[in-house]
């Protein structure tokens, strides 16, 4: 029997797809059978390519704002419904394809994956109402002429960057959405996609070419770590995801935003901790949404008393949750499609365990081990580590399956100990421990009461202002003619 050929996935290099002579295959985490094959290019490519990336900037520019949001709505319908151009030789995929394909190489079950779908569209088809957060409020007009008015003052912004550059991740196609609005500001990105995640990025390119922004606002290049860094140091600005020891050495650089592990965490405060059960749902949607894969979940609940309690109910919770088949509605855990990343997890987990002072009170709900091979996927059952101290190495730890640390400590100390948090859920109607909430400089997002660590509020930025990052502010005077 003939072997069947797998799709083939380009290079895009400003609105052309590139067959490189260097390929990658991925691969079903499951089954090791082959899916797709992608154009590989090196840091030379990118670096020419970047060259010329002036011209790209100035076609995108010409388009005016309130166009590229129509654009941008007529794109997150495509997204959601059509079948968009995939690979070479005019193949196509339906949105049914995407999510199988994404499921069998990102691990993550079907439901996942259409949630993250949803979340990708309400950015395409809520893009004004990103923009104005971004903007406060600011008339577009201003990004079309460079100058204008807000709140009745003369404003002025000029464009800092011809292209931003975008290193992304695979653990959750959500996080696409940060980079979404650069193009409805008019810039043109360069995007190097995830090794297991190519899928989302083309297909939002995809969307955004089928509804009429042109193909040249769009690089995809798959590439090697020299290449990524090509893309990240000569792209007047960019974007990376990835681990502390991905980002550490841009950490310094201006020019470089850093999305590193999120730390996101869960406080209940002294004059709420007697009501703890009333808000339970809420501590457990926020380790547990998203297979726990993403930096907003929460790694950390830290509550004044109650503790062990908590801890408990939480085990009872979570411990029990276990794989399921990828297309059965109530999956809630992910597979690893590296199953090196498994291994470490796994091994980080249990060596951190042998320090005193830590225990996993899920370890005696799960009723086996953390580490599971399903229909010969590897995954990680939910675990709940109760730390006596926010000093042990346990206390403080992301990783990308529903786990969390609980920490009793004073209320009065929490806010010294958290260290950056992406986001903290911090429920308390105390004004004075609120307004210490809200001078605290290591929050990146705060939600005020019993709100989910993943609740979005998409007239706020996520995490950094795209715009001010994309946009720079200058003094402006105008005389009479």
């Amino acid at each position: 029997m003939a072997t069947q050929e797998i799709p083939h996935l380009p290079v895009l290099r400003f609105g052309r797809a590139y067959e490189s002579l260097d390929k990658t295959e991925l691969a079903d985490h499951r089954t090791g059978a082959k899916m797709l094959s992608i154009s590989q290019v090196n840091a030379g490519i990118v670096r020419k390519d970047l060259g010329k990336v002036a011209s790209h900037f100035e076609k995108l520019q010409a388009i005016p704002a309130a166009k590229m949001l129509e654009i941008c709505k007529k794109a997150g319908e495509l997204f959601m419904t059509a079948a968009l151009p995939f690979g070479t030789d005019g193949g196509t995929q339906t949105p049914e394809q995407y999510v199988e394909n994404l499921s069998k190489t990102s691990g993550l079950p079907h439901n996942m994956c259409r949630r993250n779908m949803a979340k990708i569209n309400q950015v395409f088809t809520g893009m004004d109402t990103i923009l104005k957060g971004l903007t406060r409020g600011m008339d577009l007009s201003v990004v079309d002429e460079g100058f204008g008015e807000q709140a009745g003052v003369p404003v002025s912004y000029f464009p800092s960057t011809h292209a931003l550059g975008v290193v992304l991740p695979s653990n959750s196609p959500g996080v696409n959405s940060l980079w979404m609005p650069a193009i409805a500001l008019k810039v043109p990105v360069v995007l190097k996609p995830g090794r297991e995640e190519p899928w989302t990025p083309w297909r939002i390119i995809q969307a955004f070419i089928a509804a009429g922004c042109p193909g040249e606002a769009f690089g995809f290049y798959p590439t090697d770590h020299e290449g990524a860094d090509t893309i990240l140091r000569t792209c007047g600005k960019a974007l990376i995801f990835g681990d502390e020891g991905t980002t550490a050495k841009y950490a310094a650089n201006p020019n470089i935003q850093v999305h590193g592990p999120g730390r996101s965490k869960l406080i209940i405060g002294e004059d709420e901790i007697g009501d703890w059960k009333r808000h339970f749902d809420v501590v457990v949607e926020s380790i547990l949404a998203n297979g726990g894969r993403s930096c907003v979940n929460a790694s950390a609940v830290l509550v004044p008393s109650h503790g062990d309690e908590i801890a408990e109910a939480l085990a009872q919770k979570l411990g029990p949750v276990n794989v399921r088949p990828a297309s059965d509605e109530a999956a809630a855990l992910s597979g690893f499609a590296n199953p090196k990343m498994a291994e470490w997890i796994d091994g980080t987990i249990e060596e951190g365990l042998k320090t005193p002072g830590a225990e996993d009170v899920a370890a005696k709900y799960r009723g086996g081990p953390r580490k599971v091979v399903h229909e010969a996927g590897l995954y990680l059952r939910p675990t709940v580590v109760k730390c006596a101290s926010f000093e042990h190495p346990l206390a403080n730890r992301e990783f990308l399956f529903p786990y969390a640390s609980v920490v009793e400590m004073p209320q009065a100390q929490m806010l010294e100990k958290i260290g950056p948090s992406l986001v903290v859920t911090a429920i308390t109607k105390d004004p004075a421990f609120r307004r210490a909430l809200l001078a605290s400089p290591h929050i990146g997002r705060l939600n005020l009461g019993s709100l989910p660590t993943n609740h979005v509020s998409w007239e706020q930025p996520h995490e950094g202002n795209l715009f001010e990052f994309l946009y720079v502010r200058r003094a402006i005077q105008r005389a009479a003619v």
